[in-house]
């Protein structure tokens, strides 16, 4: 019986070395969450941060899964899901379902996945500072490209659904 396996043994200094950022405790990478945070509002379009919240933000997704694919991010870079405070965790939960219904009204999508990836193995593009994703999903959306072509299908420019989406914000009350 033959294996279907795809051997790529270059790929094994790329995984040390990440075992080795774990080890040392840091991602290795810069947090762009943090930067989009600590710089200047009038930025907030540019950055694609569309909230600001007391104990969290909400962020559209630069590289996107799919139209609209959001992260909601406590204010912390806090890596850890033991590590965030209750009334963080609430704002991230109250900020999910808020965009949920932002997302519904501006793009209209069939479902969302909607989740938090942790560690690098899971998922993490960025494991040091937590954050939640919002993925808008439409049917008949297999990923087909995402799979076969290591290509996204977005239809629609980033700072176009920015706009719509802060326009939106307007017309749906936040509890």
């Amino acid at each position: 019986m033959m294996s279907n396996n795809i051997w790529a043994p270059w790929r094994i200094s790329y995984l040390k070395g990440l075992e080795e950022d774990v080890r040392s405790g840091h991602d290795g990478e810069q947090c762009f969450l943090c930067d989009y945070l600590n710089d200047q509002p009038e930025n907030d379009r540019k950055n694609l941060l569309l909230h600001r919240g007391e104990y969290a933000m909400v962020v559209m997704n630069g590289y996107p899964y799919s139209a609209g694919h959001l992260l909601i991010a406590p204010k912390d870079h806090i890596g850890e899901l033991q590590d965030i405070a209750d009334h963080v965790m609430l704002e991230v939960v109250k900020l999910t379902r808020y965009y949920q219904l932002v997302l519904k009204e501006v793009i209209t999508p069939h479902g969302f996945n909607i989740g938090i990836n942790l560690g690098r193995c899971a998922g993490a593009g960025l494991p040091g500072h937590l954050h939640q994703h919002i993925v808008p999903r439409w049917d008949g959306d297999t990923n087909f490209m995402s799979t076969v072509g290591d290509t996204r299908t977005i239809s629609q420019s980033l700072l176009e659904l920015y706009d719509e989406l802060k326009e939106a914000e307007k017309k749906i009350l936040f509890k």
